[in-house]
C-alpha cells in the first residue's frame, strides 16, 4: 500500500478508520420540527436589524445594500481573493513543522470540483460572498459510503434546529427533497455570532451607517435625475367653482408624483412649486459620498487602495496597504472559513493528528520580478538561473554549456568545472 493510499485512501490518518456521521434520510419537515423543536423553541433571538433609528432613512438589508457600490466591492473583493487562491490541507507534525498533505480528497473538492458542474472556487466564492453580505452561508457535504467527502452542494433556505446540545439543519436539496442532517454534514459559515451558531450580517449590525450611505446614494440619484423628493406648492384662490379647484389640485399632485418626469407639467396661472430637497452643492454631496464610502470600508476593514480610493497616497504605501489588507481584513474571514471547513470536512482522527486547512494567502503578496530576484540573489549569494533557463523564459533557443550557473562576480570558475 502506498503512503498516500494509507493516509487518504481509507481514512486520512494511517491506521485510523474514517468514521463519519451517517446522512439522515429525508424526513417531513413537520415531523422533524415536532420532534426536535424550532429555532424559536431553542431560545435563539432573531436578529431585529436593518432599520436605522432615523425614521426616514432607507432600510439597510443585504438585498438593498448590495446595490451600493462600496458594499458590493467589499463583499466581492473578500470573496474573490479567498476563492482565487488554493486551500491546502496541512499537517502539523510532532516536531512543529507544518507540511502540505497532497492528494487529500478535501483539497480536490475545494480547489477542483465541488459538485457536478461546479468548480471548487465557484462554490467557495458563493459562500464567501454570502458570508460577507448576509453573515451566513450554507453548503451540504455529500459523502461516499466510506465517509469521504465527495461534493459540496450549495443550499439556501436552511432552518437550524436543536435537540438538547445537538444541532441539526433542515433544507431542500437540488432534487427538492426535504432533508435533515447533523451539523457535521453542513458547512455553516457565520460571522459576528453571539451564540456561536447564528451569524449576523455586517449590514444589519451597522444598520445606521449603511442606511446613511444608502440615503446619500438616493440623494445623488435624485440630483442627477433632477427630481425633487419633497416639495410644497402655492395655488392662487381665484377658481370659478369647487370643481375647477379640485381639477387644479389633481393636476398639481400629478406633477409632484411624476418622479420619472414622463410628461411636462402644466400648472394654473400663478401656481408655483418649491423644492424642499437640498441642492447637491448645499448638501456637500461629494463629501457625504466620500464619508459614506469610508464608513462602509471601515465596517469590512477594507484598505482604501482596494476600493480605488487613490486620494490616500496608494503609490507611496501600496505594499504596506497590501500587508494591512491581508492581516487586518482577509485573514479574519479566512480564519473563520478555514476553521469551519476543517471542523466539517476533516474527520476527528485527522484533526487530532494535526490536520488543518489553510488558504495560500502568500500568493496575494507576490512582489515584483526585480524584488523577488534581488531577494533570492541576496539569500543565495549568487545567480539563481542558468543562461538557458533565462533564454527559454524569453522564447530563445538554448546554447551550448548554457546549463551551468555562472559564479558570483567575486568568484572565478575553475577550469574543467
Amino acid at each position: 500500500m502506498s503512503i498516500l493510499s494509507g493516509l487518504f485512501g481509507r481514512g486520512g490518518v494511517a491506521g485510523a478508520p474514517r468514521v463519519e456521521p451517517v446522512l439522515a434520510a429525508a424526513e417531513p419537515a413537520a415531523t422533524a420540527s415536532a420532534r426536535m423543536g424550532t429555532v424559536s423553541d431553542a431560545g435563539w433571538i432573531p436578529l431585529d436589524g436593518g432599520r436605522a433609528r432615523v425614521k426616514n432613512l432607507p432600510a439597510a438589508s443585504p438585498a438593498s445594500a448590495e446595490r451600493q457600490a462600496t458594499v458590493f466591492a467589499c463583499c466581492n473583493i473578500i470573496a474573490g481573493d479567498l476563492s482565487k487562491v488554493r486551500v491546502h490541507v496541512m499537517r502539523r507534525d510532532a516536531d512543529g513543522i507544518e507540511r502540505r498533505q497532497t492528494g487529500h480528497p478535501v483539497e480536490t473538492v475545494l480547489n477542483v470540483e465541488a459538485s457536478e458542474g461546479l468548480a471548487g472556487p465557484v462554490v467557495r466564492y458563493a459562500q464567501g460572498y454570502g458570508l460577507a453580505l448576509q453573515g451566513e452561508a450554507f453548503a451540504w457535504v455529500r459523502r461516499s459510503g466510506r465517509g469521504e467527502v465527495e461534493a459540496l452542494e450549495l443550499v439556501h433556505a436552511v432552518t437550524p434546529l436543536r435537540n438538547g446540545r445537538r444541532r441539526f439543519y433542515e433544507f431542500s436539496d437540488e432534487e427538492d427533497v426535504r432533508r435533515r442532517v447533523m451539523h457535521r454534514d453542513m458547512v455553516h459559515l457565520r460571522f459576528g455570532s453571539l451564540d456561536g451558531w447564528r451569524g449576523r450580517s455586517p449590514i444589519r449590525v451597522a444598520a445606521d451607517s449603511v442606511a446613511l450611505a444608502l440615503g446619500g446614494h438616493d440623494m445623488a440619484a435624485r440630483g442627477v435625475a433632477g427630481v425633487a423628493l419633497k416639495a410644497y406648492a402655492t395655488i392662487p384662490d381665484h377658481f370659478q367653482d369647487e370643481e375647477a379647484a379640485e381639477r387644479s389640485r389633481r393636476n398639481l399632485a400629478r406633477v409632484l408624483e411624476d418622479r420619472e418626469q414622463r410628461s411636462v407639467g402644466i400648472l394654473e396661472a400663478g401656481a408655483t412649486i418649491r423644492s424642499l430637497d437640498l441642492s447637491p452643492a448645499d448638501a456637500q454631496l461629494l463629501e457625504l459620498l466620500k464619508f459614506n464610502r469610508e464608513q462602509v470600508a471601515a465596517i469590512y476593514r477594507m484598505p482604501p487602495a482596494k476600493l480605488q480610493m487613490l486620494e490616500h497616497g496608494v503609490k507611496a504605501n501600496s505594499e504596506q496597504q497590501a500587508i494591512d489588507y491581508r492581516v487586518d481584513c482577509l485573514q479574519t474571514w479566512a480564519t473563520l472559513i478555514e476553521g469551519q471547513y476543517a471542523l466539517t470536512l476533516l474527520t476527528e482522527a485527522e484533526r487530532r493528528a494535526g490536520f488543518f486547512l489553510r488558504h495560500n494567502l502568500d500568493a496575494l503578496l507576490r512582489a515584483t520580478t526585480k524584488e523577488r530576484y534581488d531577494a533570492l540573489v541576496k539569500a543565495t549569494g549568487g545567480p539563481i538561473m542558468t543562461p538557458n533557463e533565462a533564454r527559454r523564459a524569453d522564447g530563445l533557443e538554448p546554447v551550448p554549456e548554457g546549463d551551468r550557473l555562472y559564479p558570483p562576480a567575486n568568484m572565478t570558475r575553475e577550469e574543467g568545472r
